[in-house]
């Protein structure tokens, strides 16, 4: 299998276990089954690569003001702005998808920190060895 297409899988598996949880943990939040988790994912995945850098872009000096509490913002208005695109996903206000989305967030942070490839060990570093008679032209 292709390691990109692996790779956007786990994503879209992390991204799913996040909002799941996020359905959980927070009052206001609801998804009625599992095909509409399905449309959230992909929803919330294509509105984080394409809106989201818009977003940022856009929003830079509030989000330099608020020491990066405007991305917070920005993720729970995604969020918010899927609740009302899908039918069967349910986002009660602006505070329970500020809870929802900051839920997502620290669930990717953690699982996304045991699927990251650890780097390999390289050997130790030989010397150069320069020639004798380098020359060096100008």
């Amino acid at each position: 299998m292709n390691a990109p297409l692996v790779q956007l899988l786990v994503r879209w598996l992390v991204l799913a276990l996040g909002v799941t949880l996020a359905t959980k943990l927070v009052n206001g939040i609801s998804c009625d089954s599992t095909e509409t988790l399905i449309v959230v994912v992909l929803l919330l995945s294509f509105f984080n690569a394409i809106i989201k850098p818009l977003l940022v872009l856009f929003t830079l000096p509030f989000i330099v003001l608020t020491m990066g509490l405007g991305v917070v913002v920005i993720n729970a208005l995604l969020f918010l702005f899927v609740g009302r695109l899908v039918d069967g996903f349910h986002v009660a206000g602006f505070w329970p998808a500020v809870w929802g989305a900051l839920v997502v967030s620290v669930t990717n942070l953690i699982l996304s920190g045991f699927t990251r490839k650890l780097p390999t060990p390289r050997g130790p570093e030989r010397p150069v060895k320069k020639k004798p008679n380098d020359v060096i032209d100008i």
